[in-house]
Formats: structure tokens, sequence, C-alpha cells
């Protein structure tokens, strides 16, 4: 039975990923032909097609890749204009008097052939009639909408998910009783962070608090001296101990006793929030918790989500070391970190052992495959907001600087710049598309060889 629980944890993530992707890709399609614009295509994956149908000028169709989908927007990249003329490469017309612009291949050099060959693949899409319904000829607010389109709507889909969360399950945190820590548990051995949950071995050294005598409803009163008053406290003094010695009051059954040892040095998280390792003061005792719920509605989901925010540009920052870390892990060099991303693949199999795990009650199973559903498109909705070609972002930002600049040119008089050309950022997009490219691989590799699991 477990089986077929994992099996449909992986099904219901992966499937509701493709149509979270379909639907990002609606939030372009379906503003760009609003505005004129032609779309050609809209697919869901890549590699080999699968499935398509047209319907009038677009087809639409599933490819045997599902890592992410496209729309094809016809005119994405205006001809090349002679400095000094202003006029495109080629200028012809058809029977009808329509403007078709041809766009002619360079050879002077290994960047300008690699545009020059993008422009062209680009404008064989361009059918005579086509003039104004490119999207390059497009008012800078219309991109700005058309290629904002599909990232908001990941984020509007996140947003919906959390806030059904936050207002019926809502945020829950297991947080230490105030007042002085009362011990829930001691730890038997010193295991590593990273394997955590399997069982004590005859190698395993006693933890120090086992070497204490402390043990299950003592409560800790001092520690080296210092009065305890919270668990905070005592968890930041053991943390900075590092190896040294400890002498620990506590009180059991009304009686005042005192436990000697020396703290060990552990690799642990750095806080509750970064799960980075850090080498710190270890004991080995868990305090007395509860669960706090906190509910809230859209405010409060805002809130979160304004956090959240702040967590993923710090994680963007650091993705390149992130991924390096698991690529280490992958051949063995270092164990796998906790907070290293992950891939569809691990995502998937997060949601199958979420599905299979005997010790969940259902409606936590549900809440955490929708948290992390909403999660994955949280993240693919700010990613692409990132203002670097291929992504959303890239193109965001050259109409922005086509709004800027044109705008700059009027307040002074001066002609109008006219378009943004995109194209020549191309070598840029091709070093970002392979940089992704690589990043994905090793990720995927890395949820094979060195999977993440939830924790038992």
């Amino acid at each position: 039975m477990s089986a077929v629980y994992y099996t449909l944890g992986v099904v219901v993530f992966v499937v509701a990923i493709l149509v979270s992707i379909g639907l990002h890709e609606l939030g372009h399609m379906i503003p760009a032909k609003k505005f004129g614009g032609k779309v050609t295509q809209y697919f869901i994956g890549f590699g080999p097609t699968v499935w398509s149908r047209t319907r009038g000028e677009t087809e639409y169709g599933i490819k045997a890749i599902p890592l992410g989908g496209y729309v094809k927007i016809v005119g994405m990249l205006p001809p090349t204009v002679d400095a000094v003329t202003g006029v495109a490469d080629e200028v012809t017309y058809d029977e009808q008097g329509n403007q078709v612009v041809k766009v002619r291949k360079s050879n002077t050099g290994l960047f300008t052939q690699l545009i020059s060959d993008a422009r062209a693949a680009e404008w064989e899409h361009v059918k005579p009639g086509d003039a104004d319904r490119l999207f390059y000829k497009m008012p800078w607010w219309k991109k700005v909408v058309v290629m904002a389109g599909g990232p908001s709507v990941n984020i509007l889909i996140a947003f919906i998910i959390f806030l059904g969360v936050f207002a019926t399950y809502g945020s829950r945190s297991l947080e230490p009783d105030a007042g002085r820590p009362v011990i829930d548990t001691v730890s038997a051995c010193v295991i590593p962070y990273v394997e955590e949950g399997r069982a004590c071995t005859k190698d395993d050294p006693p933890t120090p608090a086992v070497e204490a005598g402390l043990r299950p409803g003592d409560v800790i009163t001092s520690f080296n001296g210092t009065e305890i008053t919270s668990w905070e406290q005592f968890r930041a003094l053991i943390r900075g101990n590092e190896s040294g010695k400890a002498v620990i009051g506590y009180e059991r059954d009304g009686q005042a006793l005192v436990g000697r040892t020396s703290t060990t040095v552990q690799a642990r998280p750095t806080s509750e929030k970064d799960f980075s390792l850090t080498q710190v003061g270890f004991l080995g005792v868990t305090p007395v918790a509860h669960v706090a719920i906190t509910r809230g509605g859209p405010i409060y989901t805002l809130q979160q989500m304004g956090t959240m925010a702040k967590d993923t540009f710090e994680a963007l920052g650091k993705l390149p070391v992130k991924v390096w870390g698991v690529a280490r892990a992958i051949v063995g060099l270092q164990e796998r970190s906790p907070d290293s991303p992950v891939s569809i693949v691990g995502g998937g199999r997060i949601a199958g052992e979420t599905a299979a795990h005997q010790d969940f009650p259902i409606a936590e199973k549900l809440v955490f495959l929708l948290m992390l559903v909403a999660g994955f498109n949280f993240f693919i909705g700010m990613f692409n907001f990132v203002p670097l070609l291929p992504l959303d972002g890239g193109h965001i930002a050259g109409a922005l600087w086509e709004a800027l600049r044109r705008a700059a040119a009027k307040l002074r008089g001066r002609p109008d710049p006219g378009y943004v050309d995109v194209a020549k950022l191309l070598p840029i997009a091709y070093v970002v598309a392979v940089a992704m490219l690589i990043m994905g691989v090793v990720l995927i590799v890395g949820d094979l060889v060195v999977p993440l699991h939830i924790e038992s």
C-alpha cells in the first residue's frame, strides 16, 4: 500500500507542476493575443512532440520532456537597422503591398553570426500582413504585461495555495515552552546532522548530555555559572561553548543537581531558517515544546510571502554555490546539505515519501504537498523575474530600458532612439541558458544519486 501512496504522491506533484507550467505559458499567450500579437505555438515540455493540434494560427501541444514549456510569439527580435540610414537590412513588398522584412546573415564574428542566425530564424515566422503584429513593435508597457504574465501566474498560484493553508490549517511551528527549559529527550549518542534518524552504533560516542547525567524532565537552571531563563538562551550558550567544559545546573524532582561534561563540536544548521551547516557546540538535548498555530488572511499571507521573497533572493544569490555542493556530494567529496536545491525529480521524490509516510496524518500530508507545490511555483515565479535573458525578466528589463531611453530622448528634444535590440544580448542569454542547463542536470543527477529525504 505504501508503494501506491508513494506513486500517488509523485503523480499529484508532477501533474500539479505541469498544470502550473501550462498556466504560466497562458499568462504569456493570453495578453499577447489580446494585444494583437501573433502566437504560433503553445507547448508544455521540450523535445519530441507527443501530441499537438492547430487551432486558428496557433499550434497547441505536449512534448516528451516535462521540464518546462514555451509560447512562440512572432517578432521577438527586431531586424538589424543601419546606424546611418535607419533602414532595416532589406525591405521588400508582397503582391498586396504589405511590407516584408528580410534579414541578411553576417559572417563577421562568432557572436555576430549567432545573433544574425537568431534574427533569420525569428523572421522565418513572419508572414505578409504580420508587420503590425510583431512583438518588438508593441508599446513597452504591453511587452512588460506579456512577459510578466507568466511568472505572475506562478506567484498568484502560490498566493492562492498559501492563503488557503494559512486561513484554515494555519502556519505551525514547534516552540519551546516559556520559562526555564525542561528536557524532553536526551540523545544517546552523537550522530552527524546529515545522518539524523538512524540508530546509534557501537562506534558512535555518547552525547555530552548522557555524560552529564541529564534525563527527560530535568529543569535546566544554569550553564557555566549563568542563570538560565529560556531555551533560546541555553541553546546559544551551548553553541558558543564549542568543545569547552560545561557545568550544568538542573533540578530533578525538586532537588538541585549539577552535571559536568564538555560539549562537543558538530556541524549543525546555522539557524532555524538557514540550514547551511556551521561548526558549533553540541550537548544532545531537546526541550519540552508545543505546536504554535498562527492563522491569517490575505494580509498575513502577503507578509509571509514578503519574507519568502527575501529568502528566495538570498537563495538565488547562493544558487551556484549550492549546486556546486550537490556536485561534490554526487562524487562523494561531501555530504549533501539539507538545504540544497532540488529539481522536479527531487520534488516528486519528496512528495512520494510524504504521501507514503505512515506517521503523518492525512491532513498534514495534504498540507505538505500543497506547500511543496506552492513553494515550487513561488520560486519559479521569482526566478523568472531575474533580469537576464533568456528569462522573462530579461525581456522585461529590455522593455523598461526602451521606455526610459525614449522618455529621456523626448525630454531632451532628441529623435526617437527606436526599439531596444534585445538580440544584442543573445550571447549573454546563451551563457545563462548553458549555466541553467548544467545546474538542472546536476540537480537531477543529485536527486537520483544522493537524494534528500523527509525527516522521520
